[in-house]
């Protein structure tokens, strides 16, 4: 308030605003609130960097549950506590996804009945998706598309006392009056080289503890959550239009969304080169960008010489789609030190494969697998496969052609399986309700898989290929999610143990020692043993060097642009 009202008496920009920057969330990954708490801070030095983890992923139950933090891990004294934290700020930006919306709203709106003063901004993958949802909030406004360059044109005239309620990329709310504003462009390669790093072990992070309010965020909290890995993004974009996905909310407010975009290779080396200054043990990163293998040939050259020179340490790529899967681009990661991959698969059914319209054929998935699977177990951890489980419109052949494209899927590889939830204002959502279909949004979790015959028989799968006979006799018993049946929460337990020990062996066996939980891994490496094991790892030859714009562009795949 005093800040406010030296503003209006005539002296803008005299006292450094008090910020605060918020991310809810599971565990704290976080790689976009991340960055745009880099870009905060590089405004005001004195920000600080809060998060509200709603259950740490590392613990082994939580594991072998499948079960993800909700708001229910709150109560009404935890929201009244982390409200109060935040009392006092001049500015406090909060950041969550849909699956904890809810959550963000009851502090937003503790916040505004203990301090209506401060001024409150959401931002993050919610209202960017569901914007009509998040200015509802006790909110005075909302960030509707990509937060840096908006966000420093509104703190500058925030902290100068200037209208703000033109700034683009943002929604605001005074009163019962809304002011929506268009979007900036999207950021170019050339923009996304001038952002800071991410924000990581840095000065003023705090994490929400039960019963103690907010604590120091150190090295301990970072090992719990990652052990000895670094998570990041380095490409933002994806050529696919996938209904189920939040990017088609993206796509619609600019289609050139569909183009990947990234930062240069020595943007991104230096990157981890910054948080190994930090912490040394990092001896792992892995990329979540949304479809890693788009980038082209020469940039996946130039970033595998820089990494290989200068990190040299192992690296997982999740952001993998089957149509972008080629030999000369494994052959050339797995050279650099790539040494894991997870991909895509969602369903063997065309009919599935049509609903989500996704255009990667059932035989197209069975080809990235074999290109996949010649890199494993010499090179490679065995690879991950997402599969959608649940969905009502699934019959119980499309249940039986998911099984039956596993089990003829080349191994060995690993499944991450999540039971589908909808989020809410994408085009799933809308056709699901064209059909009369009671949709179960993310607020739910979409990790805790219901132990019902079919889904048991995934983590089968992962493990072991039952023989022919064996498993012909397992399908009979396969039902579609609408049908009454029986649920087998005993053996469901057991096989994702006995599936979750195995993907540890798998790691173990490679010598990845990033999966070791909390301080376990941090052990490993003190003693040497991550470094010594290191040596012993193969890697495949150097590929040559393409030579000729033509070559390289020979060996990458078109852009898929189709909206069927």
């Amino acid at each position: 308030m005093v800040v406010s009202l030296l503003r209006t008496a005539g002296y803008p920009g005299i006292l450094i605003l008090r910020v605060k920057m918020v991310c809810l969330e599971d565990g704290i990954t976080s790689c976009g609130f991340r960055k745009m708490a880099g870009y905060a801070a590089r405004l005001n030095p004195d920000t600080e960097s809060w998060y509200v983890s709603t259950k740490r992923f590392r613990g082994v139950m939580n594991n072998i549950t499948g079960k993800m933090g909700t708001k229910g891990d709150f109560n009404d004294d935890d929201v009244d506590q982390i409200a109060k934290s935040l009392a006092g700020n001049d500015l406090v930006g909060f950041s969550s996804m849909t699956g904890y919306s809810d959550l963000t709203r009851q502090v937003i709106g503790r916040l505004r009945a203990i301090d209506p003063s401060t001024f409150i901004i959401w931002g993050g993958i919610h209202p960017i998706i569901h914007p009509e949802d998040a200015i509802l909030a006790e909110v005075d406004a909302i960030c509707t598309g990509e937060g840096e360059f908006a966000f420093h044109e509104f703190y500058d005239k925030f902290d100068a006392g200037q209208d703000f309620t033109g700034v683009k990329n943002f929604w605001f709310k005074r009163g019962n009056q809304i002011t929506r504003n268009d979007f900036l462009p999207l950021m170019t390669p050339a923009d996304m080289d001038t952002l800071p790093f991410p924000q990581y072990g840095a000065k003023g992070e705090m994490i929400y503890a039960q019963g103690q309010g907010f604590v120091p965020l150190d090295k301990n909290d970072y090992l719990l959550n990652f052990s000895l890995g670094y998570q990041t993004v380095w490409s933002i974009g994806c050529p696919f239009h996938c209904s189920f996905c939040g990017n088609t909310k993206f796509i619609a407010n600019d289609p050139s969304y569909k183009k990947v975009r990234h930062p240069s290779p020595r943007y991104v080396v230096d990157e981890v080169k910054s948080v190994r200054d930090r912490f040394p043990f990092v001896s792992h990163v892995n990329f979540h960008d949304d479809s890693f293998m788009a980038i082209p040939y020469r940039e996946l050259e130039e970033f595998a010489e820089l990494w290989r020179e200068e990190l040299g340490i192992p690296f997982t790529v999740f952001g993998v789609i089957p149509n972008y899967v080629k030999q000369e681009k494994f052959d050339l990661l797995s050279w650099a030190g790539m040494n894991r991959v997870r991909m895509g698969i969602q369903s063997g059914s065309q009919n599935i494969l049509d609903f989500y319209k996704r255009p990667t054929p059932p035989a197209r998935i069975l080809e990235a697998g074999e290109v996949i699977s010649s890199f494993s177990p010499k090179y490679h951890i065995p690879p991950a496969y997402d599969i959608i489980v649940d969905n009502p419109i699934e019959t119980r052949q499309d249940v039986i052609d998911t099984l039956e494209l596993l089990y003829t899927m080349a191994r060995p590889y690993t499944l991450y399986i999540y039971s589908l939830k909808v989020i809410p204002n994408t085009q799933l959502e809308k056709e699901m309700i064209e059909r009369g279909i009671d949709v179960e949004h993310i607020s739910s979790s979409f990790m805790v898989v219901p132990p019902r015959w079919a889904n048991l028989m995934l983590y089968v799968l992962a493990v072991w290929k039952p023989p022919r006979w064996l498993f012909d006799r397992m399908l009979k018993r396969v039902k579609p999610s609408t049908e009454e049946q029986r649920f087998y929460p005993r053996l469901g337990t057991f096989l994702r143990s006995i599936y979750l020990l195995k993907r540890v062996l798998d790691h173990l066996r490679s010598m990845d020692f990033s999966v070791l939980p909390g301080r376990s891994g941090y052990l490993c490496w003190r003693l040497g043993i991550v470094g010594a094991t290191r040596r012993f790892i193969r890697r495949p030859p150097k590929p040559e060097k393409k030579k000729g714009r033509a070559a390289v562009v020979a060996m990458r795949l078109p852009v898929v642009e189709s909206d069927t």
